[in-house]
């Protein structure tokens, strides 16, 4: 099997859906101006999701629509937000960067390389695929936020990916996380619909998750009778804004995400575990800028997420130690943070992190923190 090594942070995101309700004519590819963003305020213009094949099978390595659009849309409307406008403005802030992520891989490699290191044919063709899929949930996001408040545009984003391996390392870091991050924006969404929307985008996710483990990894999609949930949605957005570029984000855009923790990083020492249940571990604070601040006589907490359950252990301030519950399942998706109360129960609780922690395939950790 190939062993994966990345230079990355975990991070991830995507997310929510409402299904379009209104007929409209389908657009062609190639009959989709570029120009004011300002238009992207109807939501009759361009390719309709779920009515146009164009964000299934659009195979453009050019950036596809609503991607060619750099500036955000301002409100058109003085009235009452939207009840969960606020949620889905963080998630198209977290979309673009994910869109960014897929259009960088469309761009940088080609089925060739993908091949000689080893893959299938037609792994290139499904990165392409994904990246439409997301290109259509950027436009699905865009039109959920209402037309008093801003719609974002993206930002610039780097990725320091060179090779195909660490590429597709960070695809399934990516899809694994989205599915515990769109958890828990179904416990801050207001209406039922966009609960419901999340759902739907999960499920999506999935399927690119379980395309990744089955002929990438050739290991079995299946992670156990759930996947995780972690409650704090906008601490795993925070870490995906180690992609953006400094100061390159649209004047206009709204602050992202909103609320911002601005949490500590998480990480852990390779040598110091295996990552498997019951396996010690020594986390790491890998931002030098941003360390935390622990009072001496204060009691912390590494608290572990995984499935339905959260499972607290003992954390020691002086060597950063603590451990993977053995109660776990290898299968899926840890996240782990660092807490002053047992089982991390409020926002504020959480001090650092999150980190996460793939064990199918147990590869991708190689190298990635």
């Amino acid at each position: 099997m190939r062993s994966a090594s990345a230079s990355l942070l975990s991070a991830v995101l995507m997310l929510t859906v409402k299904l379009h309700a209104a007929p409209a004519p389908t657009v062609s590819p190639s009959a989709v101006p570029s120009g004011s963003s300002q238009i992207l305020e109807d939501p009759k213009f361009g390719p309709i999701p779920d009515e146009s094949s164009y964000y299934t099978s659009d195979n453009s390595t050019s950036r596809p629509f609503p991607g060619n659009y750099s500036q955000p849309v301002f409100p058109t409307s003085n009235g009452t937000a939207g009840a969960d406008d606020l949620l889905f403005q963080n998630l198209l802030g977290a979309e673009w960067a994910i869109f960014a992520f897929y259009q960088f891989g469309v761009e940088t490699f080609n089925q060739s390389v993908f091949e000689e290191a080893g893959y299938p044919s037609h792994t290139y063709q499904r990165i392409i695929e994904i990246r439409d899929n997301e290109a259509g949930h950027a436009r699905i996001f865009e039109e959920q936020i209402s037309d008093a408040s801003t719609k974002p545009a993206p930002c610039k984003y780097q990725f320091g990916i060179t090779s195909p391996v660490a590429y597709l390392a960070a695809h399934t870091v990516v899809e694994i996380s989205s599915m515990s991050f769109l958890t828990g924006l179904i416990l801050q969404a207001q209406l039922n619909s966009s609960k419901a929307a999340l759902v739907a985008i999960a499920e999506t996710e999935s399927r690119h998750e379980a395309w990744g483990l089955i002929d990438i990894w050739q290991q079995s999609p299946f992670a156990g009778p759930a996947d995780t949930v972690f409650p704090y949605a906008n601490e795993i957005l925070d870490t995906t804004k180690v992609f953006v570029v400094p100061g390159s984000c649209p004047a206009g855009n709204p602050d992202y995400p909103v609320p911002s923790q601005n949490l500590p990083s998480l990480s852990y020492l390779e040598t110091s575990t295996t990552l498997l249940p019951g396996s010690p571990v020594t986390f790491a604070f890998s931002n030098p800028i941003n360390q935390p601040h622990f009072e001496a006589d204060q009691t912390y907490y590494a608290v572990f997420f995984h499935g339905l359950l959260s499972i607290t252990e003992p954390f020691d301030i002086k060597t950063n130690a603590s451990i993977i519950p053995p109660e776990f399942e290898a299968k899926g998706l840890f996240l782990a943070v660092i807490s002053d109360t047992p089982g991390a129960p409020t926002i504020g609780s959480v001090k650092a992190g999150p980190l996460v922690i793939t064990e199918q395939p147990v590869e991708v950790n190689s190298g990635i923190m």
